[in-house]
């Protein structure tokens, strides 16, 4: 059983968390999240935790961001699109149980404020910003960290607020290598 409650973005979402643990669920019912939806996470945040777990697509980000700046201290989780997609169809509803296990086990809490351990040098001389395969290869730390894609300024942020370390990136980075990109 998991602790904290999971917060999907619809029906499907759920089932497919239940096929793959024990967990209770909070559906946003889509991008627009009402205030009563809102209020439900923010008390399952102040008495068991929370962890958002939206589609890996810009609507599921757009929630997540909506979720993290009204409702502080919740964990994230992210499951890589390739792995979330079934017949052109992005979300979370057609991931693998293991996949959905492999996201849970990798959560991230946000410390928001927290000073950055890799700088924006270290983005442009890893080939993650300015690069001709740039994106790809977010694409590839992203997964590997388990903090999903996003742009380089997105990516800056993301490793700040879950104080990725040196040696996470490190490693990420001689994936992405090993990997030819």
């Amino acid at each position: 059983m998991i602790k904290e409650v999971i917060v999907v973005e619809g029906r499907d979402d759920t089932v497919a968390i239940r096929r793959a643990v024990k967990a209770d669920t909070i559906e946003t019912g889509g991008s627009a999240i009402n205030k009563m939806t809102l209020r439900k996470i923010a008390l399952a945040q102040e008495r068991r935790g929370v962890i958002i777990l939206t589609d890996p697509d810009h609507a599921g980000e757009r929630i997540r961001k909506i979720i993290a700046s009204k409702v502080p201290g919740c964990k994230q989780a992210f499951i890589p699109e390739a792995e979330a997609t079934r017949k052109g169809d992005i979300g979370v509803e057609n991931a693998s149980p293991e996949a959905i296990r492999h996201a849970l086990a990798r959560v991230h809490t946000t410390v928001e404020g927290a000073d950055p351990l890799i700088d924006w040098a270290d983005l442009i001389d890893a080939g993650l910003i300015t690069h001709p395969n740039a994106a790809a290869r977010r694409m590839t730390l992203g997964n590997v960290l388990g903090i999903g894609y996003c742009n380089g300024k997105q990516l800056h942020k993301r490793l700040a607020v879950f104080q990725i370390s040196r040696e996470e990136f490190a490693g990420a980075l001689a994936q992405i290598e090993s990997e030819g990109l």
